[in-house]
């Protein structure tokens, strides 16, 4: 049985709580800015992955698949590292389906 995923709504200012238990918060509720990976673009160098925080890009066989928006805050540290510039910040809000279903990690090919 999983546990349900705290939002923002629901932590309290100045909440700690216990070492690596980041991967049972729902952090990605927090974001204002979404990152968006043009794949044609990307050269698999995994600089985003290295640089983000929250470890919200996802990768398989050392290839970026996307970014789990579960967790990503959208602090666009993985756009301004990334040197091929394959990664647009956008405001969350105005991220179509479409966007937000091609950056689900999945396997590429």
């Amino acid at each position: 049985m999983s546990k349900k995923l705290m939002t923002k709504s629901e932590m309290l200012p100045g909440t700690a709580t216990e070492a690596g238990s980041a991967s049972k918060l729902n952090t990605g509720s927090w974001r204002t800015y979404a990152p968006l990976t043009d794949f044609e673009k990307c050269t698999d160098c995994m600089i985003c992955w290295a640089y983000c925080p929250d470890s919200a890009i996802a990768a398989e066989d050392g290839k970026k698949t996307g970014t789990d928006y579960q967790y990503c805050k959208g602090c666009g540290i993985c756009a301004v590292e990334c040197p091929v510039d394959c990664i647009e910040m956008k405001l969350d809000s105005d991220v179509t389906d479409a966007e937000r279903e091609a950056e689900q990690p999945r396997t590429r090919t």
